[in-house]
């Protein structure tokens, strides 16, 4: 999957036709003056002119910067410009390879059931410009995002195996699955209870996936991603319009798989470990319903008060497993909440976390890379709305706490590693409208924040010997 045009980017500008970076009411010199003024072209952000070449063809275009050029606007151009390999012109060195990897970005099209695959747009970068780095970031988050379009019939638990076992043969990773009712055996009970009403073929699992286990002189990151290929929301049914979209539920499996292969490829001088639950959260005889008591990997036990708080249930039993490996940091991905997107909207996903270096890193990688985060807070004060009188937590806050977001985030935390530092980001993976370079359907959210914050913690040039 995620399979990038395999010349999308190229440092051979043989051919290429140019794009002229143009920053907002600069004079436009030479024989286009008088075109741009014809089609009102002034430069504002993310204007397009298109310059008439000989047998009605095109010879080149202007693209508007605004009052500073922001090399995330190229995401746009991959979109809007006819098929052909193209060149940035007025770029700093600096902006060369943000732009470069912005353009990448927007060339993502899910086309897997077009009977006609979208055109090819290329880019011709300058020789500087680490083409391969480019390149695997981009096909981390394509693979994210096709994971996450695929419908739920062609994206089950099995596949999502089958795409982590693909990572780990090219990796050289080792890969566990635990499926079914051997997780009960195993001691993931809320797993196996979220899971177990699919139909067999569409069994419940826990996929772990181990890289550099050996080196014990290196540091341990753990990636933990929430599997659910679709959520009916249990026997708390979803209305209709809430679940047509949850085939991205498995949005945070998607990230932490995409995330960990490209830590891998990279060759980050790191341990890794990978962990996603896939389930199917079905209807059937045998679901699991409010008021249930279920046990969890680490020892408590969870009242059950809404059977559509299915993700926080699956990320307790791996966050636990995560635990054991005695990690020195943790990263988890979640579509956890409709909280989160009340409070923030669907762009700038949450982050949690109680270390503050950790979000300073994660918010400064974030700045750098053009990928947005915003942090919340973990208020102790809401702690007392997922207590209950007949269990060790509950799986749905209080009414009183109303922030459904922050209370989610401290039931995971009652689960999360104890050693190291612990980050959860509540995730949409998901763009509600068309934009351009930004397709309505799946997107990529924290995935380039957190590659770009860990490779600046383990440089990989830096790697003990």
């Amino acid at each position: 999957m995620s399979a990038l045009h395999p010349d999308l980017l190229t440092t051979d500008a043989d051919g290429a036709l140019p794009v002229r970076i143009v920053k907002k009411d600069a004079s436009i010199e030479g024989v286009w003056s008088a075109w741009a003024r014809a089609n009102d072209f002034t430069g504002k952000t993310g204007q397009l002119l298109l310059l008439p070449g000989s047998d009605d063809g095109v010879s080149g275009a202007l693209f508007g910067a605004g009052e500073t050029f922001d090399p995330q606007s190229t995401r746009a151009l991959a979109a809007r410009l006819p098929e052909g390999l193209w060149r940035l012109e007025g770029l700093e060195p600096a902006q060369a390879a943000p732009a470069a990897l912005a353009f990448a970005l927007g060339t993502y099209r899910f086309d897997r059931y077009k009977t006609r695959p979208a055109s090819a747009v290329r880019l011709a970068v300058d020789p500087t410009v680490d083409v391969a780095a480019i390149q695997r970031i981009a096909a981390a988050c394509a693979l994210a995002r096709e994971m996450v379009d695929t419908p739920a019939a062609d994206m089950g638990p099995l596949q999502i195996e089958t795409i982590a076992r693909e990572i780990a043969g090219q990796s050289g990773a080792s890969i566990s699955v635990v499926a079914g009712d051997a997780l009960l055996d195993d001691n993931y009970p809320a797993v196996h209870a979220v899971g177990r009403a699919a139909t067999p073929h569409r069994a419940p699992r826990v996929i772990e996936l181990g890289w550099n286990l050996d080196r014990a002189d290196l540091p341990l990151v753990a990636l933990v991603g929430k599997g659910v290929v679709f959520d009916t929301g249990g026997l708390d049914i979803k209305a209709a319009a809430g679940m047509r979209n949850m085939k991205k539920d498995m949005g945070g499996s998607a990230h932490a798989l995409a995330l960990g292969r490209l830590v891998m490829q990279a060759g980050l001088p790191v341990r890794l470990v990978v962990l996603v639950a896939a389930v199917e959260n079905a209807i059937s005889a045998d679901a699991f319903r409010p008021g249930d008591i279920l046990n969890s990997r680490k020892g408590l036990t969870i009242e059950i008060g809404n059977t559509d708080a299915e993700g926080r249930l699956i990320l307790a039993d791996i966050l636990t497993r995560a635990g054991e490996h005695s990690p020195d940091l943790t990263l988890d991905f979640a579509t956890l909440t409709g909280a989160a997107r009340i409070a923030l909207g669907p762009e700038l996903p949450p982050l949690y976390t109680d270390d503050e270096t950790l979000a300073a890193d994660l918010l400064e990688a974030s700045r750098a890379v053009g990928d947005p985060l915003w942090r919340m807070p973990l208020w102790p004060g809401y702690r007392a709305s997922i207590e209950t009188e007949i269990a060790d937590v509950r799986n749905d806050s209080a009414a009183w706490a109303q922030a459904g977001s922050v209370t989610a985030a401290l039931f995971l935390q009652k689960f999360a590693p104890t050693t190291g530092s612990w980050a959860h980001m509540d995730i949409f993976a998901w763009n509600s409208r068309a934009q351009p370079g930004r397709p309505e359907g799946a997107e990529a959210q924290a995935l380039r924040a957190c590659f770009e914050m860990l490779s600046r913690r383990f440089p990989a040039d830096a790697s003990p010997r």
